[in-house]
């Protein structure tokens, strides 16, 4: 009777399981870089700590070849949602790609402007005659380095512009190759991690850049907006983590992703950085939510420098229904 009992049990568990298994919704999110970077840390974290399974999704992390292309797979439907910038929108819904912004982790902008301590560099107004770099040259460090250089005067022929990809920025730059640099913080704590010191400014100081942003295409907002919902406040959450605690966030991420093992101080500092620098809320602009002011100022100044060809209604470009 007792073993009867232990099974009739064992066999009802495994039932649950079974049946939570099989109501998991499938989501597929595509990085647009390595999924191992700290900069997705929010993403590991939900995954890691069950944020997406409490959400009652089963979430599949893949790895696109940058930007461009992770808003082409999600608008033609081979990803479920995907990473970009806050201006993602603005420069891809002009090519006819119906895809839309659901939810922008940080009031303050991702891209930092950082130099050398022994450039010469004091502020942007230094940058004339100044190497500089940048990830390419149809990429938002790029972009936001053009709005930087006109808010004060400046233009990309008045200083050296360098496409060279993130190891070529960390690299060239503790060569002394490069001046400066447009980019993220951990390309930064990677610099100062080899002894050399760098100065740097948040480029939304001069500039209205904005954080990451996961995207979704129309199709999968109209037809599944509880996997949106779902995902997007279950990353919030893991940023909630960062903000209240970096350091153990720090040790959760590590752990999470072993990449990084043995460098849980370095992580941290990165994750200080981001809760400082990119996570606070703006005004009137709560964690998760766009600012269509400060998109409309962005996609004005694309415009503008023929970055985009032409402008799309800004109610096209995000959505703020999904964040909780």
């Amino acid at each position: 009777m007792k073993h009867t009992f232990i099974n009739t049990i064992a066999a009802a568990a495994m039932a649950v399981s079974a049946s939570f298994a099989s109501a998991a919704e499938q989501v597929t999110y595509l990085f647009p870089a390595p999924d191992f970077l700290p900069a997705f840390a929010p993403f590991q974290l939900a995954k890691g700590k069950g944020y997406f399974e409490e959400a009652g999704l089963d979430v599949t992390f893949r790895v696109g070849k940058g930007g461009a292309d992770v808003a082409t797979q999600v608008a033609l439907g081979n990803a479920d949602l995907g990473g970009g910038i806050g201006d993602t929108s603005i420069i891809v819904r002009a090519n006819g790609l119906d895809i839309r912004g659901v939810a922008l982790l940080g009031g303050r902008g991702l891209t930092q402007l950082a130099w050398r301590a022994d450039s010469g560099i004091e502020s942007p107004a230094d940058l004339r005659g100044k190497s500089v770099g940048v990830l390419s040259f149809q990429d938002t460090t790029y972009y936001n380095l053009l709005g930087v250089l006109a808010s004060v005067g400046l233009t990309k022929n008045d200083v050296d512009i360098q496409a060279v990809g993130p190891g070529g920025i960390i690299q060239l730059s503790i060569a002394g190759n490069l001046d400066a640099f447009s980019g993220v913080p951990e390309w930064i704590a990677a610099v100062e991690g080899a002894g050399v010191e760098m100065k740097q400014m948040p480029v939304d100081a001069v500039f209205p850049a904005m954080a990451q942003a996961i995207i979704a295409s129309d199709k999968t907002i109209a037809e599944r907006p509880e996997i949106v919902s779902g995902f997007v406040n279950a990353v919030l959450k893991g940023i909630r983590d960062i903000q209240d605690d970096p350091e153990q966030a720090a040790k959760d991420y590590v752990s999470f992703v072993p990449q990084h093992s043995g460098k849980e101080k370095m992580v941290e500092g990165v994750m200080r950085a981001y809760a400082s620098l990119i996570y606070p809320e703006g005004e009137n602009q709560p964690l998760g939510t766009f600012d269509p002011e400060r998109i409309k100022a962005v996609q004005t100044f694309y415009v503008d420098r023929g970055i985009v060809r032409t402008a799309v209604p800004i109610e096209d470009l995000y959505t703020n229904d999904f964040v909780k």
